[in-house]
């Protein structure tokens, strides 16, 4: 499960990375919906770093709304799934 994990935020990262640049040179971009939906399949620290070391996305306040819901979602699933015996941590 360890390295599932690390290779989804490698790839969210890596993603990440790839929109920052293509930004850069006005390029077409990955839409938001494609890097929540990674972000949503467990790619939140990949996510957070690239947001952090690119400096993407972190000035538009409605992709940083939709961000957090997606933590959020993920903070609750987590939550419900542990409280019902569905995973252990």
């Amino acid at each position: 499960m360890f390295y599932l994990l690390l290779i989804v935020n490698i790839v969210t990262f890596l993603v990440f990375a790839l929109d920052k640049r293509k930004a850069v040179k006005h390029q077409r971009r990955i839409s938001e919906n494609t890097l929540l939906f990674i972000t949503f399949l467990c790619g939140t620290i990949g996510s957070i770093l690239g947001m952090l070391i690119f400096r993407h996305k972190v000035s538009k306040k409605s992709f940083l709304l939709k961000f957090g819901l997606v933590v959020l979602i993920q903070i609750l699933l987590i939550y419900f799934l542990e409280k019902y015996n569905m995973i252990t941590i």
